[in-house]
């Protein structure tokens, strides 16, 4: 059979002209992809640009709108690694890209699971809706994905100067990701539906600025004076640890040096302080000259100390990162242990197969779990212990708040990762957490970054990096618990679920759409485009 002719003007579908316009669009949609991906991580501290976030959305929300699902997984991956990369760039400051690569990968993959399943609701009804409720999910999943899960790029945390702040308070950390991806992929639709998407786009922005005046400040418990001490470490990197007594005697000295200004009437007396992480990596169980200087320190400021320790249990001999309550007449009296242990550094998940590539696994630690949220008791204030990477948790977090806090702390070591956006990125995290519980949050570095939070995510005293400081402050005592939490996961699950049955609806119509009516031809292939049957 001969082939009908071409209409005047008209190229095969396979011809050059056809494939290289093919192959430029093809380009072009990959570096959109990366800069949409990117102008996300410049929304993020120590930058302040938080409305790039949701223009970063918009991009993604054009690139996957009407897409097959294998190719809105391809655009998704691309997105997330021009979001994932650059952001991680810290986990790679003294290990090189052995760490830092490959986990921006595994992040970028599963935010590529998520956009493949956008691009299938991408052409619904109200598709901005459904494509936010999804990006929830994808948040869920990282959040436990794989080893624990790593949410540490949550678009909330990159939100703590943006009019979306106040949704914490209400919804926590996934009503912001939905908030903003909202307002992103409404932007994307505005050309083509903007009777719809405009109030999409403008009713999470709305909500924000609605809530502010509703986000709980006031000390329905008191007040209470408080210390954060960075003591600072000798040397950035890994091997500040093996220099843990000049880390101890910094943070001693600090404390001492507090406690003069105290007496002169410089600094006002705490009735709390709180040192950082790893302050005192030498166990003050088992040797005597440790326990000594704390004890020193705790008498002359005359204030229990809350002291990041690593303590050895003799149960099983391997090592606990714990806090130590160090009263100032008592001496130890109460401690925590971290329940959310960081991988491939506290611990090592599947340490005998990663060793067969390299042996520089068993640097990684062999620490243990704590199960106890329970935080200390240090005179009225009723403080959550949240350490380190555990502030990245909302369940760790939540579940210190609802044993009965009314403040905060956040002991962390952030040597390890020198001058980089780290430390700016988890006190972001700190802020969130202010006003998704309603409580003051102090921030406790062992070089930097240290911080005394209000409930309302202000930032009201802060440290520079790699230097000795103290910060004292009034903090209100808050035991009012906020909409989120007293909600916990459920808005979260909620959401997920929604976004995962428009997927299956979306999925049902592209069936149906797809079978041929009684005597019809079958000449067309069915693709997977959703109704809209894009390439």
């Amino acid at each position: 059979m001969v082939a009908p002719p071409l209409a005047s003007g008209q190229p095969a579908a396979d011809t050059p002209p056809a494939r290289s316009r093919d192959v430029r669009g093809t380009l072009l949609r990959v570096v959109l992809a990366a800069v949409g991906g990117g102008l996300v991580f410049l929304s993020f501290p120590p930058r302040t640009a938080w409305w790039l976030a949701p223009v970063g959305f918009a991009v993604l929300g054009v690139l996957l709108h009407g897409r097959r699902m294998r190719a809105g997984f391809g655009l998704g991956l691309v997105w997330g690694l021009g979001f994932m990369v650059p952001l991680l760039r810290w986990t790679g400051e003294f290990v090189g890209m052995i760490a830092w690569l490959p986990l921006a990968l595994v992040c970028a993959v599963l935010i590529g699971l998520g956009t493949m399943l956008m691009a299938r609701v991408s052409t619904l009804p109200v598709a901005p809706l459904w494509m936010a409720l999804l990006w929830v999910a994808d948040e869920l999943l990282r959040g436990v994905f794989p080893f624990g899960g790593f949410p540490w790029g949550k678009i909330a945390f990159g939100q703590p100067e943006g009019w979306y702040l106040p949704l914490a308070s209400v919804g926590g950390a996934p009503l912001i990701g939905f908030a903003v991806a909202l307002t992103g992929f409404a932007l994307a639709r505005l050309g083509r539906a903007w009777r719809v998407a405009l109030p999409l786009a403008v009713l999470p922005l709305a909500g924000g600025l609605v809530t502010t005046p509703f986000v709980g400040t006031a000390p329905d418990q008191g007040t209470a004076v408080v210390a954060a001490i960075q003591g600072n470490v000798p040397q950035a990197g890994l091997d500040f640890n093996a220099q843990r007594r000049a880390v101890l005697d910094n943070h001693v000295n600090r404390t001492l040096e507090l406690a003069r200004a105290v007496a002169e009437g410089r600094e006002r007396q705490p009735d709390l302080v709180v040192w950082p992480e790893n302050s005192s990596d030498i166990d003050p169980f088992r040797n005597a000259d440790a326990a000594a200087q704390i004890d020193r320190a705790a008498r002359s400021i005359k204030a229990p100390i809350a002291v990041g320790a690593v303590v050895v249990d003799e149960s099983d001999g391997l090592p606990r990162n714990t806090v130590v309550l160090w009263d100032p007449e008592r001496g130890p009296v109460d401690s925590y242990t971290k329940r959310q242990l960081q991988p491939f550094g506290e611990t090592m998940p599947m340490r005998s197969f990663f060793r067969l590539f390299t042996e520089t696994v068993d640097r990684a630690g062999t620490f243990q779990p704590g199960t106890d949220p329970q935080g200390f008791e240090m005179g009225r204030a009723r403080v959550a212990i949240d350490t380190c990477y555990e502030v990245a948790f909302d369940g760790v977090v939540r579940d210190s708040v609802l044993a009965g806090a009314n403040i905060i702390a956040i002991p962390t070591n952030n040597a390890t990762f020198g001058f980089t956006e780290m430390t700016y990125q988890q006190l972001a995290m700190s802020r969130v957490r202010a006003v998704e519980h309603g409580k003051a949050v102090v921030v406790a570095a062992t070089s930097g970054v240290s911080a005394i939070v209000r409930p309302d995510g202000e930032v009201t005293r802060r440290t520079g990096m790699f230097t000795p400081d103290a910060l004292v402050a009034e903090l209100p005592l808050r035991g009012e618990a906020t909409l989120a939490t007293r909600f916990g996961a459920w808005p979260e699950w909620v959401m997920s679920a929604l976004g995962l049955l428009a997927v299956a609806f979306g999925l049902t119509v592209t069936r149906r759409g797809s079978r041929p009516a009684p005597g019809a031809g079958t000449g067309e292939e069915e693709t997977d485009g959703g109704p809209a049957g894009a390439a």
